[in-house]
């Protein structure tokens, strides 16, 4: 009889190997490589290709299905990064780093929906029941129609699940939970990628929506196999600096929804509140004009959000200056520093420089470039720039401003919260915006000329 292919992996990182070793090649990990069982095995009559399955259904990309129904929980904020709400047998992954609130926002989420009418289930496998009921009790929730479990045997959990058949389930943690069947610790690829998969399975075929609870590693990624993150419907993450209330609920990725969505969250003693208006918490501190200030005019997901960028530029020691950014790409701030020094002729070499964005939120839009080279400049001259402008558009290597995506939102937004003025790339498809001066503008030496930045003083 012949034998399948066999295939070995690291369980440590999830490395294919074509033999055994005792030490894997890709992290370095002793006596972590084990075989895995091949998809089949035995004669070619009894292979897959041979053997007499069911007929598949197909359609044509005329067929119109039904849209999928959510369930909105009431917590608006969690319902819009859920692309308008819980869609029935989807499956959720939520990462963010220990001690943001993961479990707080879930226990809060999970029991806004059990109150509007889904049967509930919470299993924690880092923490027991009665610490659980503590927090609820806490937030006030401990009338809520919810069922706890505290367990990380996964054949017990969905045993238990195929019997009572909930509507909602979340699983905390998924490094927590282990099956009988690997041959590993728990946490490991092996095991995160195997409890996961049963999972997801279970959610499609019971209709029962899954929220996994996923570490993040240092890098900031969900810890395991990112096969993980193919197999859910939702990736999530939960954002914030520890030093700030705010917490950001951000979609990476999202089958019923638009991806890039945010949802804004503030850390209170009583639990996590929803701001609903984030532009105005944002800059809630701008009392009087600073140098190094700019209001950023930026967009994530569907809503447009202004966000303080503030920079300080201060003569260095000797030796190499600094370069330290908060809530932004530090790769970025060094090509705007050499398009600077080589367009413009602004030099910041013997200067050490620090960018941070007010309320701990983390912006990766490429429309702060020309907000950022604005508050560069401004904290370089020590000359405040306006307080009631905004400004965004992208910054090529050449010097020119590129037009960035729904102009029209972004100024709406800031003419919403008093902004009269506003600087924008040139060539940017504007309609009327009541109330707002629009300047726009080809290239940042073009910036630098109308502001005034870089004269004499």
């Amino acid at each position: 009889m012949a034998k399948g292919i066999a295939s070995f992996s690291c369980s440590a990182c999830g490395a294919v190997h074509k033999k055994w070793a005792g030490r894997c090649d890709g992290c370095g990990s002793w006596n972590c490589i084990t075989e895995d069982a091949p998809l089949s095995s035995g004669p070619p009559s009894r292979s897959l290709g041979a053997s007499r399955g069911r007929t598949v259904t197909l359609s044509d990309l005329n067929s119109e299905d039904t849209p999928p129904e959510r369930t909105r929980s009431g917590m608006d904020e969690f319902d819009r990064v859920l692309g308008g709400g819980l869609v029935a047998g989807s499956a959720i992954l939520i990462g963010g780093d220990p001690g943001i609130g993961k479990s707080t926002l879930l226990l809060q989420a999970t029991a806004a929906f059990a109150k509007a009418g889904l049967s509930s289930i919470y299993i924690s496998g880092e923490e027991a029941s009665d610490q659980v009921r503590m927090r609820a009790r806490r937030l006030g929730l401990h009338d809520a129609p919810l069922q706890l479990g505290a367990e990380t045997n996964l054949r017990d959990i969905l045993s238990t699940l195929d019997t009572l058949r909930p509507d909602l389930v979340v699983i905390d943690s998924i490094q927590t939970m282990w099956v009988d069947n690997v041959d590993s610790a728990p946490g490991s690829v092996s095991q995160v990628r195997a409890c996961a998969h049963e999972l997801v399975t279970f959610a499609k075929r019971r209709g029962t929506s899954v929220v996994l609870v996923g570490h993040v590693t240092k890098e900031g990624q969900i810890a395991g196999p990112r096969v993980v993150e193919h197999m859910v419907d939702t990736v999530i993450y939960f954002e914030g600096e520890r030093g700030h209330q705010f917490r950001i609920l951000r979609s990476v990725k999202n089958r019923f929804g638009p991806a890039d969505e945010i949802g804004v969250f503030e850390m209170t003693g009583s639990g996590l509140s929803q701001v609903v208006n984030p532009s105005a918490l944002f800059l809630s501190e701008r009392d009087k004009p600073a140098s190094g200030s700019v209001v950023f005019a930026g967009i994530e997901g569907t809503r447009p959000l202004l966000v303080e960028f503030q920079a300080l530029v201060a003569p260095a020691p000797p030796g190499s200056p600094r370069r330290t950014v908060v809530g932004w790409d530090g790769g970025r701030l060094s090509m705007i520093l050499a398009v600077l020094e080589a367009r413009c002729g602004i030099a910041f070499s013997g200067m050490d420089v620090y960018l941070n964005v007010a309320g701990g939120i983390r912006v990766g839009e490429p429309a702060a470039d020309l907000a950022v080279a604005a508050a560069l400049l401004s904290a370089r001259e020590d000359r405040p720039l306006p307080p009631d402008m905004v400004v965004f558009g992208e910054l090529s290597l050449s010097g020119a401003l590129r037009p960035v995506s729904q102009t029209e939102n972004r100024l709406k937004e800031a003419q919403k919260l008093g902004f009269n003025r506003a600087v924008v790339p040139g060539r940017s498809k504007l309609g009327k915006v009541a109330g707002v001066d629009v300047i726009e503008l080809a290239d940042l030496a073009g910036f630098v000329a109308r502001m005034g930045v870089g004269e004499s003083h």
